[in-house]
């Protein structure tokens, strides 16, 4: 069974009088452990895929399956206990909280969301942060680091509480190309490592060169699917 299971999914926001359809009936599967992106212009429904697999916003109509649970229906307080458990965030502007360390940040979630043993989270974190190449940048404050680095802190965080889903919103938007790469391939490491399932929204071309799995949108309608690899493992 796949991570995300998507049918005929719409989403209708209304202004006053006014509808609009920013996603049209999409229908699709992504397997566990895969690194897929989804493509296309501004305005095309990408985020808006990508909250509502999130649990950030609910479909108009259609079902969606994300993690074995129907989340079409969850109500807020549902969906945000779901999304706490099952999927990791990396945004593109990191959303890291400034008056708290790279140990800290990272550690957040398990305090907030998991309510996780102090023990079981420092052994936790302290893995995590060797992992992404940050361990001996613990103690600085996100304005002490590199935008870089900053991505690879929140690809901690992401990872920090075991989640079966990350989903990434044009993670390297604010990175440049030798520090995209880096992060791109650590991405790939993490999920080979954890077999995480990555979602990408972006239009950057570096991304969509690693995806295995890319879904192109267009008007808010899914108009093809392109596979370059399958998932390691």
């Amino acid at each position: 069974m796949g991570v995300v299971i998507a049918e005929h999914v719409r989403k209708i926001y209304r202004a006053g009088e006014t509808e609009v359809e920013a996603l049209r009936g999409v229908s699709f599967e992504i397997a566990a452990a895969s690194f897929v992106s989804f493509v296309g212009p501004s305005g095309s429904g990408k985020t808006t895929l990508l909250n509502l697999i999130g649990c950030l916003d609910t479909p108009s109509a259609g079902r969606l399956t994300v993690c074995g649970t129907d989340v079409s229906t969850l109500g807020r307080s549902a969906g945000a206990g779901f999304r706490g458990q099952e999927i990791g965030f990396i945004f593109q502007d990191f959303n890291l909280l400034p008056v708290l360390t790279v140990y800290e940040n990272v550690e957040y979630p398990l305090l907030m969301v998991r309510k996780t043993p102090e023990a079981q989270r420092r052994e936790r974190v302290l893995r995590l942060l060797d992992a992404v190449g940050m361990l001996e940048q613990k103690d600085k404050y996100p304005d002490q680091i590199s935008g870089g680095q900053k991505q690879r802190v929140a690809v901690a965080r992401a990872l920090v509480t075991e989640p079966k889903l990350v989903l990434a919103d044009e993670p390297t938007a604010n990175l440049d190309h030798a520090t995209a790469a880096l992060v791109i391939a650590l991405m790939k490491r993490m999920r080979d490592q954890f077999r995480t399932t990555f979602v990408f929204s972006t239009h950057d071309p570096r991304i969509v060169g690693e995806a295995e799995i890319i879904h192109t949108l267009e008007d808010g309608e899914l108009t093809g699917s392109t596979s370059q690899g399958g998932a390691n493992g």
